[in-house]
C-alpha cells in the first residue's frame, strides 16, 4: 500500500464568482480516489500583491491526505486550475483560480517546476492565518518555525521582496540590548555592511544625559539628520546588505522621552519632512532582554555619558518598543530573546543567518 502524506494547499481567486470558485477547486480535489480533503481553512479576503490595480482576492488553506507524490499532486493542481478557467499571464495577474502547493509533509523539494515549502509562505498572512489555524505547531521545514510563530513576525502584513533594493535590515531595543554587536556578528556572516547609530559623535547627547534636558531637542534634531542621511536612497546601494544598529522609527520613542512639551511640538513639526527620503527595512530584528542585563551591559561597556541612566528609563524605552511592534506592519519582525539567542554563540548567530537570507533575498520559485 502506498504510503499517504498530510499536505497544505493554497486556494486563491479574484475573478468571477470567488467562492464559487474555491468550492469547485476542493470538489475537484476531492473527488480523486488518492487525495482526501481533511480541513478547509477559513477564507481571508486580501489586496493583491505589488500594489496591481485588480480586484481583491479571497484566499484559503486546506489539508489533504494523499497518497500521490509531489510532482503528481502539482501536476494534478494545474489540471484542477485548468479546468476551472485559469489562465497563466502576468506575475501576480488576476486569476479564476490559484491552487499552491505549500507543504509536502515535511520534504524539501527544489525541481525546475517547483520548490516545496513553497517559497513565500514565510511572507504572506493570507498563507500563515490559514495553515496556523488548521496546525498551528506544523513546522517549516526550511526555517524550523511553526506556522504560528512565523504569521506573527508579520501581523497581518503580506511582503514582497525588492531583490533590487537595497537589502536593510535594523536592529531594535532598548539601550544595552546588545544591538551593535548582533549587527557585527551577522554582517560578518553574511557579507553585510554595518551601519551604526552615531552615539558617539553627537556633541550634545553627554551633557542631556548628565540632566540638561534644554538641550535635548539639539541632540534629537542631531540623531534625527543623522540617521536620515545614513539610510536615504542616495547612500544605500541597490542589492547591498546592510545592518543598521538601529531603527529610524525610534526617533519619536526617545523624542517622547527626553523632550520637555515645547521641544516636543518643535520635534515633530520637523519629523514628518524625513520618512519619505528613507530606504525602508526589509527586515527588523528586535532585541529583547531585562532591564537588569541590559544595565550590566551599559556598566560594562563603560561609556562616561551612560552611567546615569536609570532602570526606570530602559523599562519605559522597553514598553515603548512593545507598543510599536504591536502595531507595527512596514515589514517582518523577527523578535529575539536573549534567553534563546546568544549572539556570541556561533551556532545561534549561524541559525538566525539562515532564517534572515529568507527575508532579504528573493527565493526562486511560483508566487502565491
Amino acid at each position: 500500500m502506498a504510503m499517504s502524506t498530510t499536505v497544505y494547499v493554497g486556494l486563491g481567486s479574484n475573478m468571477g464568482d470567488r467562492r464559487q470558485a474555491i468550492r469547485q477547486a476542493l470538489d475537484l480535489l476531492g473527488r480523486s480516489e488518492q487525495i482526501e480533503v481533511l480541513a478547509v481553512s477559513d477564507i481571508i479576503e486580501t489586496s493583491p500583491l505589488g500594489g496591481s490595480d485588480q480586484p481583491e482576492y479571497i484566499n484559503a488553506v486546506c489539508q489533504v491526505r494523499t497518497t500521490l507524490n509531489a510532482d503528481s499532486l502539482h501536476s494534478k493542481l494545474r489540471e484542477i486550475e485548468s479546468a476551472l478557467g485559469r489562465v497563466r499571464q502576468e506575475k501576480w495577474g488576476p486569476r479564476t483560480i490559484d491552487l499552491d502547493l505549500l507543504l509536502f509533509g515535511d520534504r524539501i523539494i527544489h525541481t525546475p517546476d517547483m520548490t516545496i515549502p513553497h517559497p513565500q509562505i514565510h511572507l504572506r498572512s493570507f498563507v500563515l492565518k490559514g495553515l496556523a489555524q488548521l496546525d498551528p505547531g506544523r513546522i517549516h521545514p526550511v526555517l524550523r518555525e511553526s506556522v504560528a510563530e512565523l504569521a506573527v513576525r508579520l501581523n497581518g502584513g503580506n511582503f514582497v521582496i525588492e531583490p533590487t533594493a537595497p537589502q536593510l535590515v535594523c536592529i531594535a531595543g532598548t539601550i544595552g540590548v546588545g544591538k551593535t554587536t548582533w549587527a557585527k556578528r551577522l554582517a560578518e556572516a553574511l557579507g553585510g555592511q554595518v551601519l551604526f547609530e552615531p552615539y558617539d559623535t553627537n556633541p550634545f547627547l553627554p551633557e542631556v544625559y548628565a540632566g540638561k534636558r534644554e538641550l535635548g531637542l539639539d541632540s534629537q534634531l542631531y540623531f534625527l539628520v543623522s540617521r536620515a542621511e545614513q539610510l536615504s536612497a542616495d547612500s544605500l546601494r541597490a542589492g547591498q546588505l546592510y545592518f543598521a544598529d538601529y531603527l529610524f522609527e525610534q526617533e519619536q520613542i526617545y523624542a517622547r522621552r527626553l523632550l520637555d512639551p515645547l521641544q516636543l511640538g518643535l520635534y515633530q513639526k520637523i519629523y514628518p519632512a524625513f520618512p519619505s527620503r528613507l530606504c525602508p527595512p526589509m527586515l527588523v530584528l528586535f532585541l529583547q532582554d531585562s532591564v537588569a542585563n541590559c544595565l550590566d551591559r551599559i556598566n560594562r561597556r563603560n561609556r562616561s555619558y551612560e552611567r546615569g541612566i536609570q532602570a526606570s528609563f530602559l523599562q519605559a524605552l522597553a514598553d515603548d518598543y512593545q507598543v510599536l511592534f504591536g502595531r507595527w506592519t512596514r515589514c517582518p519582525v523577527i523578535r529575539i530573546r536573549a534567553d534563546q539567542l546568544n549572539c556570541l554563540s556561533d551556532g545561534d548567530v549561524d541559525k538566525l543567518s539562515r532564517q534572515i537570507v529568507h527575508y532579504v533575498k528573493t527565493p526562486s520559485g511560483d508566487e502565491v
